[in-house]
This record gives C-alpha cells, sequence and structure tokens, in this order.
C-alpha cells in the first residue's frame, strides 16, 4: 500500500508545481505520512485518517504564514494611480445631481463632488477616489464660487 501513498504523494507534488497554490502541497506531504504509517499498519482507514488528519493540520497550521509571505504591496495602477492626483473641473459639479467633469493628462472624466458643494468649471480639484468610471473630486483651494 506504501507505493500507492508514494504515486498520491508525486501526483499532489507535480499538481503543486503546475497550481503554485501552495495548498496541495500539504495534500503531498500528508501523502508521505500516510505512506510511513502504511508501514506498520495495513488498515486503509487509519490510513485515510491519517493523511486527511495530517493535510488538514498542515494546511490549517501554516495559511496565515503563507499569506503573509505571498502578500505583495499592492502597487496603485491604471485609474487607481489617478488619487490624489489634481484636475481641471470641465463642466460644472453639483452634487445634487451627481453631474460633472473634469479633465486630468488630457482625458475628460465624470466626476462627482466628495463633499456637499458645487464645483464651477475652472477649479482646481484633488481627486479623493474612484468608482466605476466616475472621479470624486474635493476642491483644492477655498474658492468663492464654490456654493452648497
Amino acid at each position: 500500500m506504501w507505493q500507492i501513498w508514494l504515486i498520491a504523494s508525486g501526483i499532489f507534488f507535480i499538481c503543486e508545481i503546475i497550481t503554485v497554490g501552495f495548498l496541495v502541497f500539504w495534500l503531498g506531504v500528508g501523502a508521505l505520512i500516510a505512506m510511513l504509517v502504511s508501514f506498520f499498519t495495513s488498515n486503509i482507514i487509519i490510513q485515510m485518517s491519517v493523511f486527511v488528519i495530517s493535510s488538514g493540520l498542515l494546511i490549517f497550521a501554516t495559511r496565515p504564514l503563507v499569506n503573509k509571505i505571498s502578500k505583495k504591496d499592492v502597487v496603485p495602477t491604471n485609474v487607481y494611480s489617478l488619487i490624489g492626483k489634481k484636475a481641471v473641473v470641465t463642466e460644472d459639479i453639483d452634487w445634487v445631481t451627481g453631474k460633472g467633469q473634469i479633465k486630468f493628462e488630457g482625458e475628460i472624466w465624470s466626476a462627482k463632488s466628495k463633499e456637499q458643494i458645487n464645483i464651477p468649471a475652472g477649479s482646481e480639484v484633488e481627486i479623493v477616489s474612484i468608482e466605476g468610471v466616475k472621479a470624486f473630486v474635493k476642491p483644492l483651494k477655498t474658492n468663492s464660487n464654490l456654493k452648497a
């Protein structure tokens, strides 16, 4: 029976190489532990129990560590790199209707005021967040033209 556990372990390790999730690896280790148990007993229920319990414990015990190690710093890309940048209002932003537009680096974006104020065209704003295709902005300076 130990040969079956060895083959199962090899299959799990090959699957781990293909999937690279570091989950199937522990099934392979569990199969190796079950193989060791098979040298002492031919009872398949005991071997399967050892396989399931050891694999489960290894997965449960190492998952937080694996997640911590594999976690990479999120680098702002695409539209999320716009957050914190300055833009110019090209169409009045009305906070009630949620309509308005800004221009950022030559691109026109639909915009909505993050604060409960209207922002007139020509005002400089800061992009606070992006939700879908709409930029949420706040005015950069106190502008006498801003209306609540």
